[in-house]
């Protein structure tokens, strides 16, 4: 999954951002247990996901705080 910058997820409804958030964190998973099983082509794809779930969850969390 490419790399969104933040102003693209923000756009993005909260409902979006869930289910991509969803969507990461199997990714992630799946490419952990596969590192674990054989080799992975890409290590830095680790990196990638793990800052593309952090942006997302940082994004959820201002909405979350932010007063209606």
């Amino acid at each position: 999954m490419a790399k969104q910058k933040p102003e693209a997820l923000r756009e993005l409804s909260t409902d979006e951002l869930q289910q991509k958030l969803a969507v990461l964190t199997d990714e992630r998973f799946r490419l952990t247990f596969k590192r674990a099983t054989e080799a992975v082509t890409n290590p830095l794809q680790f990196r990638a996901q793990r800052r593309e779930i952090a942006r997302i969850k940082t994004i959820l969390r201002e909405r979350e705080r932010k007063p209606a």
